[in-house]
């Protein structure tokens, strides 16, 4: 799919692959020629805060316990986790895994400032 508003605007084009490997979508920017959304893995900066807009509901499971695992490797030991409000499968599966993980103290509701009920606080296990 192609698409352009006006020349201010860039053209992308929408790649979305399906094959036996996962689903794979890569934005093309033809403006400039590179790659909006590259389709090797990215570095995610470990801030204590983790945004799961980006990410599928499948990759929560592999991806927040090595989130908490780099967080604790850097003595972070309160993070944030973004996962919206919606209608609240992704919370739940967010509980869902922090009441398994061996090193999640206590999680909790973030309050109204940090996010409300789209967020949820983590309290980890020091090392």
């Amino acid at each position: 799919m192609t698409t352009s508003n006006s020349a201010a605007n860039p053209t992308f084009r929408l790649v979305v692959a399906i094959n036996s490997e996962p689903l794979k979508i890569r934005a093309d920017m033809e403006s400039d020629g590179e790659e909006a959304f590259p389709e090797r893995p990215v570095q995610m900066p470990i801030t204590g805060e983790l945004d799961l807009h980006s990410f599928r509901p499948q990759d929560l499971g592999n991806l927040i316990p090595d989130y908490i695992e780099e967080c604790r490797a850097r003595g972070i030991y309160k993070i944030r986790i973004v996962h919206g409000k919606g209608i609240g499968n992704v919370r739940r599966s967010v509980e869902a895994i922090l009441s398994r993980h061996p090193d999640v103290i206590s999680f909790t509701q973030a309050g109204e400032q940090m996010g409300g009920w789209g967020a949820t606080i983590v309290t980890l296990r020091p090392r």
